[in-house]
């Protein structure tokens, strides 16, 4: 059975081919009932996705016009390269679906050589598989929107020794070393750059308003991480150097 990511693109592709759909067509088309066709219409509305409905027994759905996906202009290269890299996360993060989700949905909305090479990548790679890496991609994208908003982010978190605290920091860049997922960050309470574990943040909220970027004071994260957290790291209780 169909999962309803992939459905919905299937119904999203329907409704681009400008007509008016019935439910009963289109739940005939995808093989599910009329009522999942609704829950779906209403996922791709969620989605931003301009789907106009008729209710009642004769229900029909239209996407309005303006409303496609652009053409992805990418490369047979890139598209391998893509590929690649969302099967080493699927391959280390097996209980996190988001990875095989988001190749499913790319590799729908290819041009048909596109898809070939995507499928081909696909059939001849083999990753092995690493303990899982998890992440909270909720959070990455909280990160994410931080750093580009140049705002500050709040969180309570829980060191190796299992002490609790608030913190406030101005992110700077999250990584991922040694199969485990870190933020980079300056500490507003310490003073100081430290790094934090994601699997340990809970809570996290962005503060409002933004703020001048603090420049990272090493030439580089890889310098920072080989000098022992800089001069003034010794004294960290975050992440001693040991990444555990």
């Amino acid at each position: 059975m169909d999962n309803p990511s992939t459905r919905s693109l299937r119904l999203l592709a329907l409704l681009q081919s400008g007509r008016d759909w019935g439910g009963r067509d289109l739940a005939d088309r995808l093989q599910v009932s009329e009522r999942t066709v609704r829950r779906d219409t209403m996922r791709l509305r969620d989605m931003g996705y301009d789907v106009r409905s008729r209710p009642g027994p004769g229900a029909a759905y239209a996407l309005r016009p303006s409303m496609k996906i652009p053409p992805l202009l990418l490369t047979a290269d890139e598209v391998a390269t893509i590929i690649t890299s969302l099967l080493i996360l699927e391959a280390w993060s097996p209980d996190d679906a988001t990875a095989a989700t988001a190749r499913a949905k790319l590799e729908q909305v290819l041009p048909r050589k596109l898809q070939q090479r995507a499928a081909a990548v696909a059939l001849s790679t083999q990753v092995l598989r690493e303990p899982p890496a998890s992440v909270d991609w909720h959070l990455v994208g909280e990160i994410a929107d931080a750093v580009a908003n140049a705002s500050r982010l709040t969180f309570d978190y829980t060191d190796q020794y299992g002490r609790h605290s608030h913190r406030t920091v101005e992110p700077y860049r999250h990584l991922l070393r040694q199969q485990r997922w870190y933020l980079i960050a300056y500490d507003l309470t310490r003073e100081d750059w430290r790094i934090f574990r994601l699997d340990r943040m809970e809570a996290a909220a962005i503060s409002p308003g933004s703020h001048d970027p603090r420049a990272f004071p090493w030439a580089s994260i890889e310098d920072w991480l080989t000098s022992n957290f800089g001069a003034s790291d010794e004294h960290s209780t975050d992440v001693p150097g040991q990444y555990n």
